[in-house]
């Protein structure tokens, strides 16, 4: 298998502006398929930055490096063209859409081709049946938005998910559907050689972990990855001994 096949995303020293100031410093990341793989870092890091810029906001300027997804560098081209190409993100805030309701949406992530009943079965497995005629997001909680974004995810079937903290504001109830759902977008009841999905998570809390399975974890600090490993022992110091213990084992 050659490099463009087996790195589904590979990014490449990476260096990303906000409005002029400069927020991501030299990030390189290489996820293959079938792989998740979690993002660490307190608030402010750059978390939400990297994913925005990997769907390709026009708000986060690469000033240096390259993103490359199956082969081909996306790192200037718009977002529509990458999600075409099977890059999909799940917001942390999703935006409220007036006057689109979600079932046209779904059937437009389909791109028309889902029969009825297929996506009545998607709806049902997000718990949003009675949500299919509601405008997106307009008066939601924080664990409808959640779902609401998964289910489009699934509908879409990107090669590549990009999650930002799946898990916050989810009361217990709500977490548990959208890890299940996680689960299924991510093919995690497969062999990681039958997969053709990966993910790119952002986890705060780390509590996704109960849920799904993460090959590698990364420590974001200040713009910069200061630390990789197995998740769970990454997790397990953080909550023991905070992030100032990974700046410290960085040096």
């Amino acid at each position: 298998m050659n490099e463009a096949t087996e790195n589904l995303l590979k990014i490449t020293n990476l260096s990303v502006a906000v409005e002029g100031i400069e927020i991501l410093h030299d990030i390189s990341i290489s996820i293959k398929v079938g792989e998740t793989h979690v993002l660490f870092g307190p608030n402010g890091s750059g978390k939400t930055t990297l994913l925005m810029t990997i769907m390709g906001f026009p708000k986060y300027q690469v000033t240096k490096g390259s993103i490359v997804f199956k082969g081909k560098d996306i790192t200037v081209i718009p977002v529509d063209e990458r999600a075409r190409l099977g890059v999909g993100v799940s917001f942390q805030r999703p935006p409220v859409v007036r006057g689109v309701k979600i079932h046209d949406l779904l059937n437009t992530c389909t791109r028309g081709l889902a029969e009825e009943g297929d996506i009545f079965r998607l709806a049902e497995k997000a718990g949003m049946v009675d949500f299919m005629d509601r405008e997106i997001n307009y008066g939601f909680s924080g664990g409808e938005m959640k779902r609401s974004e998964l289910m489009q995810l699934l509908a879409q079937q990107p090669e590549l998910s990009l999650l930002d903290e799946p898990e916050s504001g989810v009361d217990l109830v709500n977490i548990e559907v959208i890890g299940n759902l996680i689960k299924e977008l991510l093919e995690k009841n497969l062999l990681i050689r039958d997969r053709t999905h990966a993910g790119l998570i952002i986890t705060h809390t780390g509590l996704i972990l109960e849920y799904v399975n993460a090959r590698t974890g990364y420590v974001l600090i200040d713009g910069r990855i200061i630390g990789e490993g197995d998740p769970r022992e990454i997790l397990a110091t953080i909550k023991e001994r905070g992030y100032k213990q990974c700046i410290e084992c960085s040096r």
